[in-house]
């Protein structure tokens, strides 16, 4: 996995700085769909056939984009496919998204709940949870009934787990020592 990171960092940093100079919010639209063209099995079996063009792969991919794409990106593909790395757009995608994120002075919040929580609830967790990280936050809210009460949020390599598993297994830590 750090291998795919690496070898993906200066595509993702050379793909940003030309997104930089057009709608940043359309450019990452684009590249979270070639991310997802990218992790198709089937995509990638196509782009590995030693019968296929390079240029018939490229034609494929740039078929299976819904928005029109500019001549950068063309161009973009044509190198991945052409060094045999069109297995990287996931991780270029990730990438992409932490630089965007970056610029903008935002980050991505994992936030687990082990109970449903309304509209209402998730903005005033949010509300709560920018203060503490000093950053807006974009949240994404997943049910996950094990942690038995409370939330486990994720926000880069930071955690801030108030479940009641959590403290479970901290005064059990706490009991057997």
């Amino acid at each position: 996995m750090a291998e795919l990171a690496t070898v993906a960092r200066p595509y993702a940093e050379a793909l940003f700085r030309v997104a930089q100079a057009g709608n940043l919010a359309q450019w990452s639209a684009l590249v979270s769909e070639l991310a997802q063209i990218g992790s198709n099995a089937d995509v990638l079996d196509y782009a590995r056939n030693p019968k296929v063009s390079e240029s018939d792969v490229t034609a494929a991919i740039v078929s299976l984009v819904k928005t029109p794409l500019p001549a950068e990106v063309h161009n973009f593909l044509d190198m991945l496919i052409s060094n045999g790395r069109i297995v990287l757009l996931p991780e270029i995608a990730a990438q992409f998204l932490r630089l965007k994120n970056s610029a903008e002075g935002v980050a991505d919040a994992v936030i687990n709940s082990a109970f449903e929580l309304s509209a209402a609830q998730v903005s005033e967790l949010v509300a709560t949870l920018e203060k503490k990280f000093s950053r807006k936050l974009n949240p994404s809210v997943t049910v996950d009934p094990s942690l038995i009460g409370g939330v486990r949020v994720v926000v880069g390599d930071e955690v801030l787990d108030t479940s009641v598993r959590a403290k479970l297994q901290q005064m059990r830590v706490a009991l057997v020592q």
